[in-house]
């Protein structure tokens, strides 16, 4: 697809990136380019690039921190949208005598805002420490753990429908599920949170053990992009049952691919060596489904989204 520059985003405030290495962008650091990588300064210039992707059926993506997410080898076509600018990562608190909130933009960075909170005394976000996401993926996602997830604590979710007009959401119109939500719109904007005051201290020993936690059972410190499928549920018991023992209880912990193989601390990561191609780790998907459907009967689902060229995975139109 030919994109015209001057048509679409010539003439707004943003940041521009032909040709960009998406797949060095995300977490797993493999995969091909995106036709345009546009960085929004305002909310304005979002506006009129979502209506303009709209009237000319160009396809938009929005990249997040690049967690959860794989790049095909032949990169995507179309726009590619972060909203890492100043204004789309600021959080605002607003306190009083009977209610603790902050609005968060949803360019803002998981971790960041898990420490900001934590250093202030409110807790709401302790649960979503070591989560690689920002924000707005995090909600979408409704990204969470052992410890809780972050719909647990969501006040209101703004967003931008595919007309460019603002909604915002209130929780009792918002349904959070494992790993999905029933926002229809393709882009957040922002969330506001009720946190609960509590001693700085005691907060900060709670994010220190739950890091803690994770590094000592999950792949944290090399190429990974956090769970690869989603707890499944166990067609006899009807309960949600680990992926990642699934996969161990296979003898897959070690199973390789090209550059991409199955983690030996954690069966659910798929981590990923230099030189390694996006089909290593998409070819691998398969096997790991394969095994663990002949040994346990049971279908995995993948947790991480995979953009391709030309396929139907776009936010827009």
């Amino acid at each position: 697809m030919t994109l015209s520059r001057s048509g679409l985003f010539g003439d707004l405030d943003v940041d521009i990136t032909p040709n960009a290495p998406l797949g060095a962008m995300t977490w797993y650091g493999v995969g091909g380019h995106a036709d345009w990588l546009i960085r929004p300064r305002d909310i304005n210039s979002l506006v009129l690039l979502m209506k303009r992707c709209q009237r000319s059926q160009t396809p938009l993506r929005i990249l997040g921190s690049g967690a959860n997410l794989l790049i095909s080898d032949e990169g995507v076509d179309g726009l590619v949208v972060k909203l890492d600018s100043t204004f789309f990562k600021e959080l605002n608190y607003h306190e009083s005598s009977h209610e603790s909130r902050v609005q968060i933009m949803a360019g803002a960075d998981l971790t960041r805002v898990v420490m900001d909170t934590t250093r202030r005394g409110l807790d709401g976000m302790s649960a979503l420490a070591g989560i690689p996401a920002s924000v707005g993926g995090a909600i979408r996602m409704n990204a969470g753990g052992a410890f809780g997830a972050i719909g647990d604590v969501v006040y209101s979710v703004t967003c931008l429908t595919r007309q460019g007009e603002k909604v915002t959401y209130h929780a009792d119109q918002l349904r959070f599920e494992y790993r999905s939500t029933n926002i229809p719109d393709p882009i957040i904007l922002s969330a506001t949170f009720d946190l609960q005051p509590t001693d700085p201290i005691t907060l900060r020993e709670r994010v220190k053990e739950i890091f803690a936690y994770k590094k000592s059972t999950q792949p944290l410190g090399e190429s990974t992009a956090g769970c690869a499928f989603k707890n499944p549920v166990d067609p006899v018991t009807e309960q949600r049952v680990s992926a990642g023992k699934l996969i161990d209880q296979a003898g897959l912990k070690g199973l390789a691919v090209g550059g991409a193989t199955v983690s030996r601390q954690h069966a659910n990561f798929i981590v990923t060596q230099p030189g390694a191609l996006s089909e290593d780790v998409i070819k691998l998907i398969k096997q790991i489904k394969q095994h663990v459907y002949d040994h346990a009967g049971i279908e995995l689902e993948e947790e991480i989204i995979i953009w391709r060229r030309d396929e139907d995975d776009a936010d827009l139109p």
